[in-house]
């Protein structure tokens, strides 16, 4: 996550905090004044991890002495892990270009496909299609079987878990898929462009077998203009009379803090503004630097049950919504054990890169958190990548109903269900994070 707002020395070059897992403020070595050569960057990189890395004094400070690439002395960088916390495959360096596209602007550049490729099995699928992309406008749509990639055997992709093909890295690239669904087997041509993303997808009202009314929506990224949007589903929710609520987080990776916190805001009302929603907890070096985000004021009552879709990839600022909300509802997840990233950056800029490395790690305001293996969902459920998101007969979406009539978790599912899922157009859009790999 990264963090939205003032916490400690925030210096000039620092980026406006982002939540990619989890988010946080700070400050750091300056970087080089109009020295972008490799030699001036690790120099100063090596100075800025020593003073703000989270793990600053147990994790490696070889001398940049012998680094070629600023990436090679990063990686060389980070904290190998120990027998309790994994080592750092968190942090990375970025184009700052694209970051700042990303999380400031609201867009990215893509083809706006996005497949089951972390679960490396076939049928290869379209899991998500964002709605403003390149793909929607082709009417691509989740469920969709790819059976080819530029004449590459889906089943080739799979095995060699090479995924790359579905992430451009200009606009005009091009991208021939060979689809297949209810309707039969057609050649789809995508080419790479810019769109804007619209993190909150799917925003509806349930009405539950029993008459009980449940909100739900889905939330792609915790990026500044899914704020209004989420304020807009609440709104909306409680104007219905909803006294349930779905939140769909499975496909979303993190972002800003300051959007998470808006979100818990939000489901936890009135009667909890003021209460601390995650402590971000600094190295010992920064501990002055230790601050609280807190709950806002937001109208309406709480939502005193919660239902969160996850899977994993279900990163930093989902888990953070998770954890931050246990003290104040009764949340169930729905789905997969969550990636597993207590930890969160303060982005910081320096020539044309943005570097995200582990600033600090965040608990909820009864101290818990150091899910380092993820968050294990309460009811264990499979996506099968079938079905429109918000279809009450969408998998994860009909087990959620399911447990909020009955208080019982569906049978534990672990095999995908038929190739091809119930159809339906789509008419909301959603998005996904910067550069994230499309499997």
């Amino acid at each position: 996550m990264t963090v939205s707002g003032r916490v400690g020395r925030l210096a000039a070059w620092m980026l406006a905090a982002v939540l990619t897992a989890c988010g946080g403020g700070g400050g750091g070595a300056s970087p080089p004044t109009g020295n972008c050569d490799v030699a001036s960057q690790n120099a100063w990189l090596r100075g800025y991890m020593s003073d703000w890395y989270f793990w600053s004094g147990v994790s490696p400070n070889p001398d940049p002495a012998g680094y070629t690439t600023v990436q090679s002395y990063f990686d060389a960088l980070l904290y190998a892990g120990d027998p309790v916390v994994p080592r750092d495959h968190w942090s990375y360096i970025t184009d700052s270009a694209s970051y700042n596209q990303f999380f400031g602007e609201g867009q990215t550049l893509g083809y706006g496909v996005f497949v089951n490729g972390l679960e490396q099995t076939l049928p290869l699928k379209l899991r998500y299609v964002e709605p403003l992309s390149p793909a929607a406008s082709a009417g691509l749509q989740r469920g969709d079987v790819i059976v080819s990639v530029n004449g590459r055997p889906a089943a080739d992709i799979v095995a060699a878990n090479d995924f790359t093909s579905f992430s451009p890295t200009q606009a005009g690239e091009v991208l021939t898929l060979e689809i297949q669904n209810a309707v039969g087997t057609s050649m789809v041509t995508l080419t790479a462009a810019t769109y804007a993303l619209v993190p909150v997808s799917v925003a509806e009202v349930l009405t539950l077998s029993n008459g009980a009314k449940a909100g739900y929506l889905v939330l792609k990224d915790f990026i500044p203009q899914a704020e209004s949007q989420l304020a807009n589903a609440f709104a909306q929710f409680r104007a219905a009379g909803a006294t349930e609520l779905i939140i769909d987080l499975r496909y979303n990776g993190g972002g800003r803090l300051s959007t998470a916190n808006a979100l818990a805001s939000l489901v936890a009302g009135a009667s909890h503004a003021g209460a601390t929603f995650v402590r971000l907890n600094y190295n010992a070096q920064h501990q002055a630097s230790n601050t609280a985000f807190v709950l806002s004021t937001q109208p309406g009552p709480v939502f005193a049950r919660v239902i969160v879709l996850t899977g994993t990839r279900t990163c930093s600022a989902s888990e953070l919504v998770v954890n931050g909300l246990k003290p104040y509802a009764d949340v169930v997840t729905i789905g997969g054990t969550t990636c597993g990233k207590p930890f969160g950056f303060s982005p910081v800029q320096s020539c044309s890169s943005t570097f995200s490395a582990v600033n600090f790690e965040g608990t909820n305001a009864l101290g818990q958190g150091r899910y380092y293996n993820g968050i294990a969902a309460t009811c264990a459920v499979a996506d099968d990548f079938n079905g429109a998101l918000g279809d009450p007969a969408e998998k994860l979406t009909a087990a959620a109903q399911s447990y909020l009539q009955t208080g019982v978790c569906p049978p534990a599912s672990v095999q995908q269900a038929s190739p091809f899922g119930r159809r339906r157009a789509v008419t909301a859009p959603p998005a996904e994070a910067i550069r994230r790999r499309a499997e």
